[in-house]
């Protein structure tokens, strides 16, 4: 992983202060500059950041033009361990721009079904869609295989659709105990259109368990298709049970056969990544192989779906395959090309985040701040952060303790006359104990904490309660577009 570049510390000249004019510019490379100067600077590593310093970091002019509201950073979205057809990688969402997302609130995921292992399950509406759609199918082998059967043949294949992702659920929670195993936290589970998604919020600590982690999913498919040839043998064929059980079984080949196959983001590309990881010492280096390797996955099943189909390759003959039977399968082909295309760039993606989110330091993003106390007039307040070269405000009391910290977009809407008459107090927002973080915080840590409590600014605090200064988010979130935007 690239680590921050040691910032430069500004000179006299670099300081700007409440009422300069600069324009608010993005840290550059290898420099973790904030906005303001065009150089602005940033505290050398070690050096004290108390209110008036030089070594500390240029902050937007409290009295210029109200910046645009940014959202916090988030961080990189969970690994998610999917089955039959992966829709996505770490990401489901993954990041698909360079912008982070806005924060919003957990999404529930459709129809909670339980919580076992203590991750909650949920079945999302578009389950129900392939649940339709796999009634409809099998229910028209039934009626070849079974005809006797008449309109029951669709309660049958409801059965077998249940039963299916049943087998699905099996898979993922396969993944979230090896995950938990490995003490990484697991969001949730999600039964979705082309099977499920296991949401693990952290990265493997070494490529054996990501290895692990990927391989437990395919493994237990296995074991189920065994388990279901084992009980079809003493089952007479041509009956109701016979054809569920084969069914199960040839499902559940299938799904551990598709998730083997070595592209991201199927569980065989993250096996790969492992093994190229172990190989090389670097795991983007996995990423970027699996990833490529699954792009090239989605041009084989795009073209090569539909030719194995009109083969005959499959088990149907090529004159059977024709009219509608040849659009829905270039259709299908399609689908599962895009979903894998899609989940191995959002793998790219998403590793190239991981790899710059050490950049993101609190200390170096801070803003200097001035402490002053509550009925301190506002251009009073301005006038001593010119003067030290600071460029936010905390309010203290008496003691010297922090109480809020005053809104830049407030200041904004204050008058120039108006200042001498305006106590900083009524400009200012109470302090949560949110919003107050370690001056230590770096990266995922970081973005962790600015995510549990959204807000605008932050204070800043060393180890021993000592005020460092403020940060702002969307001071992190420049900084979170600039290191995405750098090549890995």
């Amino acid at each position: 992983m690239s680590g921050a570049g040691r910032p430069d510390t500004p000179g006299d000249d670099d300081a700007r202060t409440p009422g300069s004019s600069g324009q608010a510019g993005v840290p550059g490379p290898g420099q973790a500059s904030t906005p303001g100067a065009g150089q602005a600077g940033t505290p050398a590593p070690g050096q004290a950041g108390t209110p008036g310093s030089s070594g500390q970091g240029d902050t937007p002019d409290p009295t210029g033009p109200p910046p645009a509201p940014h959202p916090t950073p988030e961080p990189p979205e969970p690994h998610e361990h999917r089955s039959l057809a992966h829709s996505g990688n770490e990401g489901g969402g993954g990041d698909g721009g360079k912008r982070p997302p806005r924060r919003t609130p957990e999404p529930r995921g459709g129809l909670l079904m339980g919580r076992p292992f203590g991750v909650p399950v949920y079945v999302a509406p578009s389950w129900f869609l392939v649940a339709a759609l796999i009634t409809w199918v099998f229910g028209g082998q039934l009626e070849r295989v079974l005809p006797e059967l008449g309109a029951a043949r669709y309660l049958v294949s409801l059965f077998f659709a249940v039963a299916f992702y049943a087998s699905v659920l099996v898979h993922e929670l396969a993944h979230t105990v090896a995950a938990l195993r490995f003490k990484l936290p697991v969001r949730r589970i999600q039964l979705q259109f082309f099977g499920g998604v296991s949401e693990i919020e952290k990265e493997a600590e070494t490529p054996g368990r990501e290895f692990v982690l990927a391989f437990v999913g395919p493994l237990l498919s296995l074991v189920l298709s065994g388990v279901f040839y084992l009980a079809l043998l003493p089952v007479e064929p041509g009956t109701v049970p016979g054809v569920l059980l084969a069914g199960l079984m040839i499902s559940n080949l299938i799904v551990a056969a598709f998730n083997l196959l070595p592209g991201l983001p199927l569980d065989g590309g993250r096996m790969l990544r492992a093994v190229v990881w172990k190989i090389t010492g670097k795991p983007m280096s996995g990423t970027v192989a699996a990833a490529w390797v699954g792009r090239a996955l989605a041009v084989s099943v795009l073209i090569g779906l539909p030719l194995l189909t009109q083969s005959g390759a499959l088990g149907a003959t090529a004159e059977d395959n024709v009219g509608m039977d040849t659009v829905t399968d270039a259709l299908l082909a399609a689908i599962l090309a895009a979903i894998i295309w899609t989940g191995a760039g959002n793998s790219l993606r998403m590793a190239r985040l991981r790899e710059h989110l050490p950049e993101l330091r609190a200390r170096n993003l801070t803003r200097r701040a001035v402490p002053v106390e509550t009925d301190t007039p506002l251009s009073e307040a301005l006038r001593r952060a010119n003067a030290a070269g600071a460029r936010a405000l905390v309010v203290v009391d008496p003691d010297g303790t922090p109480l809020s910290l005053v809104r830049e977009a407030a200041i904004v809407g204050v008058p120039e006359h108006r200042r001498p008459w305006v106590a900083v107090s009524g400009l200012a927002h109470d302090l949560t104990d949110g919003m107050r973080v370690s001056a230590e915080l770096a990266g995922e840590d970081l973005l962790d904490a600015l995510r549990a409590t959204p807000a605008t600014e932050y204070l800043v605090v060393e180890e021993t309660g000592a005020i460092y200064g403020v940060l702002s988010a969307a001071d992190v979130e420049r900084a979170f577009v600039k290191a995405m935007a750098r090549p890995s």
